[in-house]
């Protein structure tokens, strides 16, 4: 499957779900692992090799083109306790690979399941032979992925992480001009994060939703779900710039779940207890993540520029 558009953002302690589904299997062509260096250590020509433009958290000099997994798909490995450091609630790979084969005994790859951490098996891509098996997934069009539901997937609390690499991806796409968003879950989600980050002025473009089974309205900006399998970007026809979102996040601006109905008067009848509880309502209000925007907008080519560097500073 496509690599996830949330792989590198979590929210501090907390436990996640497993990163990919039992089954699947991602590539990650970046870095990863120790030993781990600062951003000025490094230098900003040795950092954009490693898909690094702005200064950002720490940057892996580990192997690349780790071969992602479900833990439960694991077999024939046992945990190198020496190696099973975590923080609090279980390991985070700090000390390099923590798996190793029960055939021969040498370190394959590294488990990590602490909390902040996607559960997730990186597997070394040198301990990795691919065999002949059952044939692979087949690739569903985007009329079963939205008739099936099978977009819906785990993100639920995690789901402002892709709305946070939306908006990076808005920001880079705008070119620094004002961005007004169609009303809609989008303007939502996205309208005042954009107000706040970008100028205001003339020659705004407007943004608004696209895609499969939804329709191509005239906009200078869409935003477009990207292929949970294939990683490939739905592509407008119109000429509209597309800004690519995780599909699960795109199908719920496109297709919001009906809002329950509550009469304005009325009640239950004297003497009838409620017996099951009111659903929860949110704390506060869906907002994308600071931290996602920072990091995707990090890793963009387009931060070398003044103007959207002058955005991510401000945002840090």
């Amino acid at each position: 499957m496509a690599l996830p558009i949330h792989l590198a953002d979590t929210h501090w302690e907390t436990l996640h779900p497993p990163l990919l589904e039992a089954g699947s299997y991602a590539l990650d062509p970046a870095p990863y692992g120790p030993p781990w260096q600062r951003w000025d250590e490094v230098g900003p020509d040795e950092a954009a090799e490693r898909g690094s433009f702005a200064p950002f958290g720490a940057l892996s000099d580990g192997p690349s083109d780790t071969v992602l997994l479900a833990p439960g798909d694991m077999r024939g490995t046992g945990l190198i306790l020496e190696r099973a450091g975590g923080y609090c609630r279980g390991i985070d790979g700090r000390d390099g690979p923590n798996l190793a084969c029960l055939g021969c005994d040498l370190p394959v790859g590294t488990r990590m399941d602490d909390c902040g951490y996607w559960q997730v098996v990186r597997l070394l891509p040198q301990a990795v032979v691919r065999l002949p098996g059952p044939p692979e997934r087949p690739v569903m069009d985007w009329a079963d992925l939205l008739a099936t539901g099978a977009l819906g997937h785990r993100l639920a609390e995690y789901r402002d992480i892709p709305a946070g690499v939306a908006l990076a991806q808005v920001v880079a796409a705008a070119g620094g001009a004002r961005v007004e968003v169609a009303a809609g879950p989008a303007a939502e989600l996205l309208g005042p994060a954009l107000g706040a980050l970008l100028p205001a002025g003339e020659g705004a473009k407007r943004l608004d939703l696209a895609g499969p089974e939804f329709g191509e309205p005239a906009a200078d900006l869409v935003l477009v779900p990207v292929h949970p399998q294939t990683g490939e970007v739905w592509q407008p026809c119109a000429g509209a710039v597309p800004v690519p979102v995780d599909a699960a996040l795109w199908a719920e601006l496109a297709f919001p779940p009906p809002r329950a109905r509550l009469p304005v008067v009325g009640g239950l009848p004297a003497g009838v207890e409620r017996d099951d509880p009111l659903p929860p309502h949110p704390w506060y209000p869906f907002r994308p993540s600071g931290e996602a925007f920072r990091n995707a907008l990090a890793r963009m080519p387009a931060i070398r520029e003044p103007w959207p560097r002058a955005i991510y500073d401000r945002a840090c």
